[in-house]
């Protein structure tokens, strides 16, 4: 079984990825981790409580970052996901189970050193709390086993951003940190844009997780209504890109992904802020700002029609 904390700002992908961590066989999701981004910090800490009551989580939620490291925070993308943060769906706040005791980046500090070289770090949203716990303590970069990242956009299938030309949301939302994360001296794969756009739920296979996925189908066909119709106003797609679960599926199912390798920085200032950039060449540059930073990996391709068996499997079970 493969150990994950997930941190995330949920976010209707965010909660399609809880919901597909806690079905897949081989995944143990231990904890959840709170950021803003796709709604602000109450709202997504909430909607992780929301779904640890409702879907019965034996993970943990803990509570994390509100805003950026250096740069101001942006509104809730409430036109993506709804003002809930969950499409609008009725969520029922009563009963919501409590936070855990840690703030998120000690939360993941105490898990990786109870359990090292065990618990993959996920992270769907703006990396701030594992910026955070990497500067409160260092020691970590040994004690992961990997760290998984959705976010970013690399040029492959011609893919270089979705908020600027060259950024996508989760990196500019909090640029300093993803560049922090980034070159850190642990195992990092990113799963960006790259894929997650190749990655299409069309409304019909949403529809139809309602009849191959009792649990989670309803539910998830729900939640996509209103996300499906800005995928549709904005890229002319009938249904959804899988951003967020793309992530755990690499985890679950890395077989299923190419990737390259190389250094990786994020620009944090300018307005190419918020862009991606890796270094695939071994020369040395005489002006070269990733040749001293670790290599890590970038996936570039996905076999898309096994990805979606698989995850319509892990639903059904």
């Amino acid at each position: 079984m493969e150990k994950i904390i997930f941190d995330t700002d949920p976010g209707i992908d965010d909660a399609m990825a809880i919901l597909f961590a806690q079905a897949c066989s081989n995944i143990d999701l231990i904890g959840i981790t709170t950021g803003f981004g796709n709604a602000n910090i109450a709202t997504a800490t909430r909607n992780a409580l929301f779904l640890k009551k409702q879907f019965k989580l034996a993970a943990d939620v803990a509570r994390g970052a509100a805003e950026p490291l250096v740069i101001p925070v942006d509104e809730p993308a409430d036109f993506v996901h709804g003002d809930n943060g969950l499409g609008n769906i009725d969520i029922d706040e009563s009963n919501l189970p409590s936070v855990a005791p840690l703030a998120a980046p000690d939360y993941i500090i105490e898990k990786l050193k109870e359990s090292p070289g065990e618990i993959t770090l996920v992270a769907v949203g703006r990396m701030t709390n594992l910026a955070l716990a990497l500067r409160k303590c260092p020691e970590i970069k040994s004690l992961v086993k990997q760290v998984v990242i959705m976010g970013g956009a690399f040029g492959h299938n011609g893919k270089t951003g979705n908020v600027t030309p060259f950024a996508e949301a989760n990196i500019i939302g909090d640029p300093h940190a993803a560049d922090e994360v980034l070159r850190a001296d642990w195992p990092v794969t990113v799963v960006g844009l790259d894929v997650t756009t190749k990655t299409i739920m069309s409304n019909a296979y949403l529809h139809g997780l309602q009849k191959t996925s009792p649990k989670y189908g309803k539910f998830i066909y729900d939640i996509t209504r209103f996300y499906a119709n800005f995928h549709q106003q904005t890229d002319q797609v009938d249904g959804i890109y899988v951003h967020d679960s793309s992530a755990i599926m690499y985890v679950s199912a890395p077989h299923l992904f190419t990737t390259v390798e190389g250094p990786i920085r994020v620009i944090t200032e300018g307005p190419a802020i918020g862009h991606t950039m890796q270094k695939t060449q071994t020369k040395r540059y005489p002006v070269d700002a990733w040749s001293d930073y670790p290599s890590q990996k970038v996936c570039c391709d996905v076999d898309v029609e096994n990805y979606l068996r698989i995850y319509q499997q892990e639903l059904a079970n």
